[in-house]
């Protein structure tokens, strides 16, 4: 009886690990053109479980992350910019591969943008 425990403890735990978030605490930096020219941002994440939050500073300010999930190595998150005075909503989704995190960005669900961020060591 007490080895049939453990037997499904241990599936249990082998199976949950994918839900948990890829840990991708830390400062990230990403360097990529757009419709405006080249942008240069500076991402820090905070990991706890699976809630994402943090900031992302560019030419244009820098702001709070809002929205922000992990879960395996996905992860996604809002970027609520003030552009010029006009407020910009730019939805972020990702994969984690383990440097490296390969965005495509969606500025009000017009624009779409691909970029690679990089862990700062």
């Amino acid at each position: 009886m007490r080895r049939l425990f453990l037997l499904a403890t241990t599936a249990a735990i082998v199976m949950s690990a994918p839900l948990l978030g890829a840990d991708i605490t830390g400062t990230w930096k990403a360097s990529f053109d757009t419709q405006i020219g080249v942008q240069n941002y500076t991402y820090t994440f905070k990991v706890d479980g699976s809630k994402l939050t943090g900031t992302a500073k560019s030419d244009n300010g820098e702001v709070q992350i809002t929205e922000g999930s992990v879960s395996g190595d996905d992860i996604s998150f809002v970027e609520n910019l003030n552009f010029q005075g006009m407020e910009l909503r730019i939805v972020y989704k990702g994969k984690v591969s383990g440097d490296e995190i390969k965005f495509v960005r969606n500025i009000l669900d017009m624009f779409m943008e691909e970029l690679t961020a990089k862990r700062v060591k």
